[in-house]
Formats: structure tokens, sequence, C-alpha cells
């Protein structure tokens, strides 16, 4: 018998020779009111994801994945990115160059050279994955059609492009200031009032409404940094040099909705790493010091590695939920209408021109006087981003379980 079946059957001895042979009826009635409450929530969830799905599959089903089509898509989406790589363009193209042909294959060899395998394999299911996923969105005209005025036409492809890249944008600028935030706040910041009192805040800011970040967002990120800033003095001149005449953010751009959202889960970021690494025993921290470790060395090889299931776990869920935030992205200038397109703009230039989320178009459709767009084009909207959720979802699950620490 497995260690864990052994230790199952010995807690539920145990339970039973404690509570003697008396029968506990008001554990009873209290099991059972938490039951119905399960199932009540649960059904709830299922009748929801009923009515969506029996709205939206129709419009996959009548635009959607075409099988046959998926080899043609494969080799397209391989064509397009070896051009996108070998003819870079901005700032974002020549990054992905250097990393695409320097970065990867650097990586590889010191994989291969540590016969680190599980990384190599991971490498590739990873590829696979992320191409597999490509060429099959390559086959619904949905997925990859741009917003339109006309139902049988509207497609959702501009929305999926502005979701990822505000998800990419949120996680480059949360996550690391969040981290090292807490890890200050735990490991490094005097046990003072002050520090009590910015810990407060923090919590307090985690459940400040959505639509106030988005007025702090507009203010700051649209209108401060967004604006013609060379009447700056001292570094007006210099910054339009390197910025434009934009300013930092170009305005109302992808730049600012995703600075948006990163200040919105940034509390939440440092909330879920602080207990993540609050939940590291003390011990583990004494043992490092005793055997002449720096604070710096302790915090690196110990803390860190012990609690990277619990931070990992909690930023992607708050990720999670900046993908689904409406409210911020309509003040900060995501694009609220039936059309738009950026024609021929390359990857670089979409980051300065009119964007969308899907859902900031699940909220238009659905307020759209038109029964198609309100019915079946909403719920296959919501589908799309129900699937990206999971997806982040189940990330979490399966770092958390590859990682995670047991006590």
């Amino acid at each position: 018998m497995a260690t864990a079946d052994v230790a199952l059957t010995r807690d539920i001895t145990v339970g039973k020779s404690l509570r003697g042979k008396r029968v506990d009826v008001p554990g009873v009635v209290f099991q059972v009111a938490l039951l119905f409450c399960l199932f009540v929530c649960l059904a709830f969830i299922v009748l929801l994801f009923g009515i969506i799905l029996d709205d939206g599959l129709g419009t996959f089903q009548n635009r959607g994945f075409v099988i046959s089509d998926l080899p043609s898509e494969l080799e397209k989406a391989l064509s397009e990115t070896w051009t996108f790589l070998t003819h870079p363009e901005g700032l974002i193209g020549w990054f992905a160059t250097l990393v695409a042909f320097v970065g990867l294959p650097l990586a590889i060899f010191f994989s291969a050279r540590g016969r680190h395998w599980k990384i190599l394999v991971a490498m590739v299911v990873g590829f696979v994955i992320v191409f597999g996923i490509a060429a099959l969105v390559g086959t619904s005209s949905f997925l990859t059609s741009d917003l339109s005025r006309f139902p049988e036409r509207a497609g959702v492809s501009q929305a999926i492009f502005g979701t990822v890249f505000l998800a990419i944008m949120t996680a480059i600028v949360a996550f690391p200031l969040g981290i090292a935030t807490a890890v200050f706040l735990e490991e490094y910041a005097p046990s003072n009032r002050f520090i009590a009192f910015v810990r407060l805040n923090i919590r307090n800011l985690a459940g400040v409404p959505s639509v106030v970040y988005g007025l702090l967002g507009l203010a700051i990120f649209v209108q401060l940094l967004g604006s013609d800033i060379g009447d700056i003095p001292v570094l007006g001149g210099t910054l339009v040099d390197i910025f434009g005449e934009g300013g930092i953010t170009g305005g109302r751009t992808i730049i600012a909705g995703g600075l948006t959202l990163a200040i919105l889960v940034l509390p939440i970021v440092i909330i879920t790493s602080s207990e993540a690494l609050r939940a590291v025993p003390q011990s583990l921290r004494e043992g490092g010091y005793g055997v002449g470790a720096t604070q710096w060395e302790v915090t690196k090889s110990l803390v860190l590695p012990n609690a990277f299931a619990g931070i990992l776990t909690g930023t992607i869920l708050s990720l999670a939920r900046a993908i689904g935030e409406t409210a911020p992205l309509i003040l900060v200038g995501a694009f609220f209408g039936t059309f738009f397109t950026t024609g021929s703009a390359g990857l670089s230039e979409k980051f300065s021109t009119t964007y969308t989320a899907l859902p900031q178009v699940v909220f238009q459709w659905a307020t759209d006087a038109k029964s198609e767009f309100r019915l079946s084009l909403t719920a296959a909207a919501i589908l799309v981003l129900l699937a990206i959720t999971i997806l982040a979802n189940v990330a979490a699950v399966l770092l958390r379980n590859r990682y995670e620490k047991r006590w």
C-alpha cells in the first residue's frame, strides 16, 4: 500500500476513535447544509456555462474549425513567424529576433550540456502547442476576422491580439514589481508602524473597484505620459527625441491599457507573494544563518525557491483576473464600436494605434441592437475568453503541483 494511502487510513481510524460512537446530529446537519451550498453553486455554474455553450457553439459550427485546413494553416503560421523574425520591425521585432536566433540556441546548448532533458522536452512541447493552437485558430473565420458592422463577418482576431498583449505587458510590469515588493516587506523591512501602515494600505488597494484604477490610468498613462512632453523643463526635449511627440505611452494605446491593468493587479501580486514567502518555515531561514549564510544568500537559495510555487500560482491567477477586466479599458481608450482597422500595420505599429480586448468586445456586442450580436456572437466571444482564462488557470495548477513544497 502506498504511503499516502496508509496515512489516510490512519487519519480516518484515529478520527473515528477520537469521535467515539456518539451520533453528532448538529455536525451532520452542518455537513448537509455545506453540501447543499456546494450543489447550488455548481448548479449556477453549469446553468450559466450551458446557456453560453448553447448560444455560442452555433457560431463555431458555422464559422468554426475546418480540420482539413489544419496543415495549410500550420505551414502559414510557420512561414509568417519566419518572415517576422527575418525581417524585424521596430524594437519589439529586433528583440524577438535576438531571442529566437541567439537566446534560444544558447538555452538549448546549455540545457543539453547540463543534461537538463526536461527543459528540452518542455521547449519542444511548448513549440508544438503554440504552433498547433495558431494553426487551429487559423481554420476558424470567427477567430481570424476583424470587427465588423455585419454579424456574419464579425470576428475577434483584434480582440485576441489585444488581450494577449495586455496580459504580456501586465506580467512584465506587475510580476517583478510585486514580487520584489513582497520580498522586501517580508525579508528585509523592519517591524515598525510605517511598514504596518504600508501593508494595511496594500491590502486595502486590493479591494478598490477596478474603475478607480481606470481613472488613475486615464490621468497618468493617457493624459500625463501620453501627451506632448516637449514642455517638460530640462528633460522635455530629450524625451521627445526618445519617445516622439506622442509621449511615453502614446495616449490611448495598448501600452496605457497594459500599464493600467498592471497597477490593478499589483496589490494582489504583492499579497499572494507575501503569503507564499510567509509560508516558508522560519526554521529554514535559521538553519541558513546557522551555517554562516548571509541574508541575501538565505533569501536567494532557501526562501525564494521554496516559495516559488505559491508566488507563481498567485501571479498567474491575478493575471487571469486582469484578462477579464472591462471598466479600466473603457476609460484608458479601448475601442468601443463595431468596426476599426489597423490596415497593414506591423506588430510594433499596433502598439501606438487603436486597440481592443475580448472583455470590451463582449460588453460591446452584448449591448448591440442586433440580436445576432447580443446572442450568438457575444456567447462565442465569451467562450474564447473562457478558453484563455482556463488555460491560465490550468498552467497555475500544473506549475503549483510541480513545484509545491510540503512541510
